[in-house]
């Protein structure tokens, strides 16, 4: 069973739903994404989902756009990345970590040596926002045959075929996105995302995250009413650019606690 498999099957005994934070690597300081995941971790963060810079990242709004920019800027590319995890997992064997990104990036690093160098950097998921099933049997065959989750996005848009070619492939857990458009924008329709989780779990037989749009602990608290995980990003990497670096983990740690708070009341 991979690490993101037995930490959703805990929650799931303990009636706990999953808070999944999202960071960009690198940012806002290069040396502390590790400081930062360790610090989510123990403040009750159950999955991390860390952010690969890259230069054109088309479903992300302008606070994750400017992440990515700033990361490379310093110089924070896939070696770096996978780096980051490797320090986590001197400090913490226990939480999964989903790399979270686009294509190019892993197609120039070289997929197969990207799998190889993952598993051993200590990553447990991945999601590629450009990859549809479609377009990715290969890789995520390779993937799976390394032990590693490919994790799919769902929209509002999804059709009912998306949705079962997702379920066929897909493993960990999906991503529902519950707005049109990008990250951190418009409002969420907590009654449109109780709809469409029904409609995901007839086909796709994981947990089911819902992200983009969730701010604070009151829309975390709705959407974790309706569903198996809160994924939770823009808002987090607003509140991480403007500490300094000697208080940025810890500000995260307070930004997790209040939402795990806020999930667990």
């Amino acid at each position: 069973m991979s690490r993101i498999a037995a930490t959703f099957t805990a929650l799931q005994a303990r009636g706990r739903k999953a808070l999944i934070p999202y960071v960009t690597a690198g940012d806002p300081y290069a040396d502390a994404t590790a400081d930062i995941m360790v610090a989510m971790a123990k403040a009750g963060a159950d999955v991390i989902e860390l952010g690969v810079p890259f230069s054109d990242p088309m479903a992300d709004g302008p606070v994750i756009q400017k992440a990515s920019e700033r990361a490379l800027a310093r110089g924070i590319g896939m070696p770096q990345v996978l780096d980051a995890v490797r320090a986590f997992r001197q400090r913490d064997e226990r939480t999964p970590v989903v790399l979270m990104g686009y294509a190019n990036p892993i197609e120039r690093y070289g997929v197969d040596r990207f799998v190889v160098d993952a598993k051993a950097a200590g990553v447990d998921g991945v999601l590629v926002v450009d990859y549809p099933p479609e377009e990715c049997e290969a890789f995520a065959a390779t993937l799976r045959g390394a032990g590693l989750d490919m994790i799919f996005l769902l929209a509002p848009t999804s059709t009912e075929q998306r949705i079962r070619d997702v379920g066929r492939m897909a493993s960990g857990y999906v991503y529902y996105v519950s707005l049109k458009g990008v990250t951190g924008a418009g409002h969420l329709d907590i009654a449109a995302v109780a709809d469409m989780v029904p409609r995901i779990k007839q086909h796709v037989k994981l947990p089911v995250g819902v992200g983009f749009g969730i701010r604070d602990a009151k829309t975390a608290r709705a959407v974790a009413d309706v569903s198996d995980a809160v994924v939770i990003g823009s808002a987090l990497v607003q509140l991480l650019e403007t500490r300094e670096r000697g208080n940025v983990a810890a500000a995260a740690a307070d930004f997790i606690g209040g939402i795990r708070a806020a999930l667990d009341s």
